[in-house]
C-alpha cells in the first residue's frame, strides 16, 4: 500500500483518541523513530515534543532497550500470570520496590495506566469492606484531574470541565474538592476548605484519588508541594486509602524520581504507567503498601478481583527493567534540570499564562487552539505537537539536545501565534 492508501484506509476505518470516525480529523503517516525524532511522510524527521504522550523519555530505538525486547524474544513473548510467574516479572517489581516511596512493597502489575487506577480504586474499596466499613464506596478527588479513560477512572476525572463530563448520571458520584492553588500563599485557605470537604463526607469515603504537584490532561496545572502533605494528613485522620496517580508524573519528569518525593510523602497505593517501558509496550503498575494488601484480604473474597489477560507481559516488563536500569544508572534529573533551563524560553511568548516544571512546558492561550493550523505550525519549524483545548505544551524525551529544545520552543512559538 502507498502511503495514500495507508491514509485513506485509515481515514475510513480506523478510530483514533477522541476522535470522529464519521468525520475523522487529520492524521500524518509515521515511518519511522530514532532518538528524539520521528519521521513523518511528506515531512522528514520531527523533534517529538510528545514524547509519544510522555513515555518514550530515553527517545526511539535505544539500543539498550531494543536489546532487552530481542533478548527476551528468545525465551518467551508471553505467558499467563494466573498460577505462573516469570524472571522479567520478578526482578521488575524488585526494581520498582527500590525505587519507591519506603512501604510500597507490594506490586499489581496492570496492562495500562488507566487499568492501573481501576485496581487502586478497588484496592481501596475492599480495603474498606475488609474493615468492616462497605458504606464506604466513594472517592474524594479534586477538580481539575484526569486518571484515565475506563469508566470508575472517569468518575474521578473533573465533573465539568474535564473530558468525561457528557457521562455525568452514569458514573459514580464521587466528592470533588476545588482544585489545589498554584501559590504556596494560597495554600492554607484551600487546605480549610479540602479537610472541611473531607470530614463532611468521610463516612461514605474509602480513598482519595490525586495526581500529585501536576495535573496532566485535565489541563497541566502544577501546584505546591504543601498540598501533598495535606493529602497524606486528611487521609489518615479519616482512614482513607490515599492514591496517587504517577503515571504522567512518575520516572524523573517533575524532577525527582516520583511527584511525591517532592514534600517527602508516601501513598498507600502508587500508579506508575507511561515511561514505565521507555514507551516501548503497554504496561503499568500499582504498587500498595502492606496494610493495604493485608486489610483488602479480609474483604468478602479474600483475594484482589482483578485478573488482566496480559498481566505480566513478559515483553513489557523486561523492557521495563531495562528502561528503569538506564534511569537508575544515568543522569536523567541533570538531563531534566538541563531542559527545564532550556524551556525557560517559553516564556517570551505573548500568552495568558507560561508554567514550566521539570522537564514540562505548557502556554496557555485566551482561546480555544486550532489544532490543525497549530499542528502545521509546529511542523513548519522541525517540531510535533499536539496541543488541546487552549494549551500547547511539550513533555519530550530526556535525551532532547538543547538544540531540540529551541527547536520545541520555536514550534510551540510558531503554533500560538496562528492556533
Amino acid at each position: 500500500m502507498t502511503p495514500g492508501d495507508l491514509l485513506a484506509f485509515d481515514r475510513e476505518h480506523l478510530w483514533h483518541p477522541y476522535t470522529s470516525m464519521t468525520d475523522p480529523a487529520p492524521t500524518r503517516l509515521v515511518t519511522g523513530a530514532s532518538g528524539s525524532r520521528i519521521t513523518i511522510d511528506g515531512v522528514g524527521p520531527v523533534v517529538d515534543g510528545m514524547a509519544s504522550w510522555w513515555s518514550a523519555v530515553h527517545g526511539y530505538r535505544h539500543p539498550v532497550l531494543d536489546e532487552a525486547v530481542r533478548r527476551q524474544l528468545d525465551r518467551m513473548a508471553h505467558v499467563m500470570f494466573g498460577g505462573l510467574t516469570h524472571q522479567p516479572a520478578v526482578e521488575l517489581a524488585q526494581r520498582l520496590i527500590d525505587l519507591a516511596p519506603d512501604g510500597l512493597d507490594r506490586v499489581f502489575l496492570a496492562d495500562s495506566g488507566s487499568v492501573s487506577i481501576e485496581v487502586a480504586m478497588k484496592m481501596a474499596l475492599q480495603y474498606q469492606r475488609g474493615a468492616g466499613r462497605p458504606g464506604r464506596t466513594r472517592f474524594l478527588t479534586v477538580r481539575g484531574g484526569y486518571h484515565g479513560d475506563t469508566f470508575d477512572c472517569m468518575s474521578v476525572c473533573d465533573p465539568d470541565g474535564g473530558m468525561h463530563a457528557m457521562w455525568s448520571g452514569v458514573l459514580p458520584e464521587q466528592v470533588f474538592g476545588e482544585r489545589p492553588p498554584r501559590s504556596s500563599a494560597d495554600v492554607d485557605a484551600w487546605a480549610a476548605g479540602f479537610r472541611a470537604l473531607a470530614a463532611e463526607h468521610a463516612d461514605r469515603l474509602a480513598g482519595l484519588v490525586v495526581e500529585p504537584l501536576l495535573q496532566g490532561a485535565g489541563g497541566m496545572h502544577p501546584y505546591p508541594a504543601e498540598c501533598l502533605t495535606v493529602f497524606r494528613e486528611v487521609a489518615d485522620e479519616h482512614g482513607l486509602v490515599l492514591v496517587f496517580d504517577e503515571i504522567a508524573t512518575g520516572f524523573g519528569r517533575t524532577g525527582t524520581m516520583f511527584a511525591a518525593e517532592a514534600a517527602d510523602v508516601a501513598p498507600d497505593v502508587l500508579c506508575v504507567g507511561k515511561a514505565l517501558t521507555g514507551g516501548y509496550l503497554s504496561l503499568a503498575a500499582a504498587l500498595c503498601t502492606s496494610e493495604v494488601a493485608r486489610g483488602l484480604s479480609r474483604s468478602d473474597s479474600g483475594v484482589l478481583m482483578h485478573g488482566p489477560t496480559f498481566m505480566g507481559n513478559p515483553l513489557a516488563c523486561a523492557v521495563a527493567s531495562a528502561s528503569l536500569d538506564l534511569l537508575s544508572t544515568g543522569d536523567w534529573a541533570a538531563d531534566v534540570r538541563r531542559i527545564n533551563t532550556g524551556l525557560q524560553a517559553l516564556h517570551g511568548i505573548d500568552a495568558v499564562d507560561v508554567r514550566v516544571l521539570g522537564a514540562v512546558g505548557v502556554v496557555q492561550l485566551d482561546r480555544a487552539i486550532d489544532v490543525a493550523k497549530a499542528t502545521e505550525a509546529g511542523l513548519a519549524e522541525g517540531v510535533w505537537l499536539r496541543p488541546f483545548r487552549d494549551l500547547i505544551y511539550t513533555m519530550p524525551a530526556y535525551v532532547c539536545t538543547d538544540d531540540d529544545i529551541a527547536a520545541i520552543c520555536a514550534g510551540i512559538a510558531a503554533a500560538a501565534e496562528v492556533g
